[in-house]
């Protein structure tokens, strides 16, 4: 079974930068949309970016301005770069690939924890 691999998370001030990585530990095809969400203790799951194959992207309000996601189709690896971290933004990042035929992949995690 595929899974996601997500990694570049870690600890930073506020005001700082990090930039997350999700990549499959097989072989999937035809993924069709690309999505990180991010996770804290007591809280619903909550959706901070996406984008599909065509390059569109979608933000959460929250992270407008100072979060990017992006994708590499030949690597089939998805990207997350975080600016501006505030205390707000920690949490467990954990990514989603989705297929053509609607398979969904999903990662563990990385923690992501703004302090100073």
């Amino acid at each position: 079974q595929v899974q996601l691999v997500e990694s570049g998370g870690g600890l930073v001030q506020p005001g700082g930068s990090l930039r997350l990585t999700c990549a499959p530990s097989g072989t999937i095809f035809s993924i069709i949309y690309m999505a990180w969400y991010r996770q804290v203790p007591g809280k619903p799951r909550e959706l901070v970016a996406s984008i599909t194959n065509a390059g569109t992207t979608n933000y959460a309000d929250s992270v407008k301005g100072r979060f990017t996601i992006s994708r590499d189709n030949a690597k089939i690896t998805a990207y997350l770069q975080m600016n501006s971290l505030k205390l707000e933004d920690t949490a467990v990042y954990l990514c989603l690939f989705t297929s053509s035929s609607l398979n969904n992949y999903w990662g563990q995690g990385t923690q992501v924890t703004v302090s100073s």
